[in-house]
């Protein structure tokens, strides 16, 4: 059991970020800025990093006089030094520096939030194919749990090892798991995610694949990308995965359409998701189909379907912001639930 589970009775956790300097990383540290139960204690960046002894503020300058705190290097000395005196680590970084490094942190007693893909899928053997890298670190993989906060909240709060959705899963996800957790959708039938985002989902590193003067929209990683065994694995059916990438800064929109079993009814679709998210404020279930607009900067989810009930076809769509709701607002979501706090806590209004 880690400090941040012991100490969760209203107490103030200590907490590093590491990958401050990126786009996710940035929004983590507003966010826990604005948290009354959070103190930023380190803001970390790679070894090499250029970054390393600038402000915060200087890299994102909208955080002048909110956060003025310098960009530490991370080394093994760094993590001797400090670790042992924190609470919390929220990894945005590389997939295999928090599969290099969460175990030692949480045999150091520190509770770890990770944003990479480290910890999402169970199966080590799918780490060479999805993301380029032999996963040595069995054990915390086998103990790391899956951290989708609207549905998997008492795994979040009984594990030392959280690993934060991807953005592109969390929007499907969160159309899916309605209709596959009430066993709705036929058998062996095809299950289709088309997806959307804009150019941050690519990250802050400059690429011209993902320069905003370069981007079209045009489908990339079709039948290959690294969140179609993710989607797959947690909403335990098999779903083709077509990721787009647009021209613009930020959000993503995720439709899915797929099969029900004959018979099921527009009453049992919506009873579905209305079980799922009446008592979740962060998914809207709304009138018409979502837009990016309306959940641009913001931690909300807006979801959307349609049935055919002639065809027992049923689509559904979700927008959220991929830095925020896909990102640093869910984890977030997924400390809050570990210190026994409502998961929204300092996210709607802040």
């Amino acid at each position: 059991m880690t400090k941040a589970i012991l100490d969760s009775n209203n107490s103030v956790q200590k907490v590093a970020v590491i990958g401050a300097s990126g786009y996710a990383g940035a929004e983590l540290v507003g966010l826990l800025c604005k948290h009354n139960q959070a103190q930023i204690e380190h803001l970390v960046v790679s070894e090499n990093s250029r970054s390393e002894g600038k402000l915060f503020s200087d890299l994102h300058g909208r955080f002048n006089g909110i956060c003025d705190l310098p960009l530490q290097a991370f080394s093994p000395a760094w993590f001797e030094q400090h670790a042992s005196g924190l609470d919390v680590v929220f990894f945005a970084t590389p997939h295999e520096f928090s599969a290099d490094w969460a175990q030692a942190f949480v045999e150091a007693g520190v509770k770890v939030f990770d944003l990479s893909g480290g910890f999402r899928l169970k199966d080590a053997n799918d780490y060479p194919k999805y993301y380029g890298f032999e996963h040595a670190n069995t054990d915390a993989l086998a103990s790391a749990k899956y951290g989708l906060a609207e549905w998997q909240q008492d795994d979040i709060a009984d594990t030392n090892l959280v690993a934060v959705p991807g953005c592109y899963p969390t929007a499907s996800l969160l159309c899916l798991k309605p209709l596959t957790t009430n066993h709705l959708v036929l058998e062996n039938s095809l299950v289709v995610v088309n997806g959307i985002s804009g150019v941050t989902g690519a990250g802050r590193n400059a690429s011209l694949a993902t320069n905003f003067n370069e981007v079209s929209l045009k489908a990339y990683n079709v039948l290959q990308h690294r969140h179609q065994p993710e989607i797959s694995q947690e909403a335990a059916i098999e779903v083709i995965f077509n990721p787009h990438l647009a021209p613009y800064k930020r959000g993503l929109l995720a439709t899915v359409t797929l099969q029900l079993k004959t018979g099921v009814t527009n009453a049992q679709v919506q009873q579905a998701f209305a079980q799922a998210y009446s008592d979740k404020p962060l998914v809207r279930l709304v009138a018409s189909w979502p837009e990016i607009g309306n959940v641009a900067y913001t931690p909300f989810a807006d979801v959307h379907w349609q049935l055919d009930e002639e065809k027992q076809v049923v689509v559904v769509s979700c927008a959220i912001d991929n830095l925020l709701k896909g990102a640093a607002s869910q984890a977030v979501q997924c400390f809050n639930i570990s210190l026994g706090l409502v998961s929204e806590f300092s996210l709607i209004n802040a």
